[in-house]
């Protein structure tokens, strides 16, 4: 086999080696222990649920449309004490971004969802957003404490 051939089929078994432990780990999800592994690889492969929460009294509507680059989620009315949610993975090279629409009565609200960064990590618990409209505002549910508003 001449040298061409030898370093091709190297590079082949190198490239095989490298990706085989990513399909195996982005095949698979944890149920629980969002927290266990939050290392900056481990969040690439990993689902996350993002939930908009209904926490509008007097049996408000609110209306919601979310979307990222890639795909938008459509326009919902959620009636007090629903949500709408969806899961995705984040992209492996970065930039994964979701944004919402919502509005009730003479307010609206345009803002991020989910982006990279490891503080919102944290207050999500390294898998569930929960974003709650509520007459006073929207709030991120911080999981390890309490709310915080954005």
């Amino acid at each position: 086999m001449n040298s061409f051939c030898k370093n091709i089929t190297s590079f082949i078994f190198v490239q095989a080696i490298a990706i085989t432990p990513l399909i195996a780990s982005s095949s698979s999800e944890h149920d629980q222990g969002h927290h266990d592994d939050n290392s900056r690889l481990s969040l690439w492969y990993k689902t996350w649920h993002i939930h908009a929460v209904n926490d509008l009294s007097n049996n408000k509507i609110l209306l919601i449309h979310c979307k990222s680059k890639d795909d938008d989620l459509g326009i919902h009315n959620l009636i007090v004490g629903t949500e709408f949610n969806w899961k995705f993975r984040p992209r492996i090279f970065g930039g994964t971004l979701f944004w919402c629409y919502m509005a009730y009565d003479n307010f609206h609200a345009a803002f991020k969802v989910f982006w990279e960064d490891p503080s919102l990590y944290a207050k999500c618990d390294y898998g569930d957003c929960y974003w709650i409209a509520r007459d006073d505002g929207i709030y991120l549910k911080n999981i390890p404490g309490t709310g915080d508003v954005f």
